[in-house]
């Protein structure tokens, strides 16, 4: 279940800020965030996420609701040259760069009973106050610089002597 968008022109930067948002999320919580995002790769990466969810509903029968985002690439295109025309016959270039936009979409698995949140809850809380205090004064403490000898001044090189100068008469 992909969509790929190869050669549109937006920056691969500009399109990336964008596509961290949704990451790993649903992909209804993904559009809706899209929808109202005020970017320009807001707009595109919507219609790859869109494509990629009628994808995985029309060729594999899947639920929309149940999908989620597990892979949204934003690569290098081709960029196309221009130039400006400037005073005495030069030429400023400018850099006309593409993205490929890829997203994979996937039904979302199901949580496991040993999951990172079960054993959080199991923990004692005395045991958790322990640790976060230690962790305070590993940040307080400041580290020490390890130095094993110290080192001799710089020599200063002698100071050129002035030539005289010559007197013309």
């Amino acid at each position: 279940m992909k969509a790929v968008l190869r050669r549109t022109r937006i920056s691969p930067k500009k399109a990336n800020l964008v596509a961290g948002t949704v990451r790993g999320k649903s992909v209804n919580e993904a559009l809706e965030i899209l929808k109202f995002m005020p970017k320009k790769g807001a707009d595109v990466i919507y219609k790859v996420v869109q494509s990629a969810a009628s994808n995985a509903k029309n060729n594999f029968k899947q639920n929309i609701d149940d999908l989620v985002i597990t892979k949204l690439l934003v690569t290098k295109g081709p960029t196309y040259k221009r130039s400006l025309p400037i005073s005495r016959g030069r030429v400023h270039p400018i850099r006309k760069r593409t993205s490929h936009i890829t997203v994979e979409v996937g039904a979302a698995a199901p949580a496991k009973k040993g999951s990172l949140e079960v054993k959080q809850t199991s923990a004692k809380p005395e045991a958790i106050k322990k640790q976060a205090e230690e962790v305070k004064e590993e940040k307080k403490a400041p580290a020490k610089k390890a130095t094993t000898a110290k080192k001799a001044p710089a020599k200063k090189a002698p100071a050129k002597k002035a030539a005289p100068k010559k007197s013309t008469k």
